[in-house]
């Protein structure tokens, strides 16, 4: 994993973060769930199965992208070959995706 700086890292982190929401929309109007996108960290906002939301931040001091969803961490680190933040071989976008999916199924 290389390590950013800081500046690169706010670009990068934007940029997954817009990413992974379009790539939730469609799924999001499936499902009814809402994303917010403001101050730099992105929401999924839940009303069913139950009321909750992931909260998808960047924590520009370790240069990760960190998400809280259904009561566990998530760091993600910049990954130079995959030009992405991954956790494993995931992406950003696709556990993000793996997580709503989990949770909905709920």
């Amino acid at each position: 994993m290389t390590t950013l700086p800081e500046q690169q890292f706010r670009v990068k982190s934007d940029e997954a973060l817009e990413e992974a929401r379009r790539a939730l929309l469609p799924l999001a109007d499936e499902e009814g769930f809402e994303i917010e996108w403001q101050n730099g960290v992105l929401d999924l906002v839940f009303e069913e199965p139950r009321d909750t939301k992931f909260v998808v931040s960047p924590n520009a001091p370790v240069r990760q992208i960190w998400v809280s969803a259904m009561s566990r961490s998530y760091k993600l680190a910049w990954d130079e070959t995959r030009q992405a933040f991954v956790l494993g071989d995931e992406t950003l976008a696709q556990l993000l995706d793996r997580l709503t999916r989990e949770f909905l199924k709920r």
